[in-house]
């Protein structure tokens, strides 16, 4: 699919120096291997991968040195993630999202589920961040920052205002360009 969409904008395949690729923040070998197969035809000189969560801070244009929590909601996924100082400090996952809403999920048991995972970082040494970070307010990535009522029910499970990113589907992608656009202009970053 990568192939065809890349021929038909270019008309040819592109020889391409270096390729971005988000990943999830709690990168498992299974998504290597998917990284790695996804991209392995394009023959780049270096691939870049970029936490999704940042890359959707970077894509939203938030602040990434105060401390800040993303809260990913995906299709089948739920990430969240304490940023500072521009790094990822700490981070949670479920293998679950908006997806399972409908017959066996609710908007309450994909809230409980985030709830759970910012419970347990506040629960780490990471605490006192992660209580800054909710008075800030988190920011919604993801298919699920586009459904108000699970915005609301975080907003008010998290007792913050939860702050759904604009375009929220696109937003990490957005974050990866403007990655790939400081490569670009700066050449002798060093690729990983």
């Amino acid at each position: 699919m990568l192939q065809q969409l890349l021929i038909g904008r270019f008309g040819r395949f592109p020889q391409l120096e270096y390729v971005v690729a988000t990943t999830p923040v709690l990168y498992r070998e299974s998504d290597r291997i998917d990284l790695r197969a996804a991209v392995e035809f394009l023959q780049p000189c270096a691939v870049i991968t970029i936490d999704g969560v940042k890359a959707a801070a970077i894509g939203a244009k938030i602040d990434l040195i105060r401390p800040l929590l993303v809260i990913d909601l995906g299709a089948r996924l739920s990430e969240i993630a304490l940023l500072a100082n521009g790094s990822v400090i700490d981070a949670r996952r479920v293998s679950y999202g908006t997806a399972d809403l409908g017959q066996s999920g609710t908007v309450d048991s994909l809230v409980e589920h985030v709830r759970g995972m910012v419970t347990g970082l506040l629960r780490q040494d990471c605490g006192p961040l992660v209580v800054d970070a909710l008075d800030r307010g988190p920011l919604v990535v993801g298919g699920g920052a586009a459904r108000p009522a699970i915005t609301y029910q975080l907003s008010k499970q998290l007792s913050c205002i939860a702050q759904p990113a604009p375009a929220a589907y696109t937003v990490a992608l957005r974050g990866a360009s403007a990655v790939a656009d400081a490569v670009r202009r700066h050449p002798g970053l060093p690729l990983s």
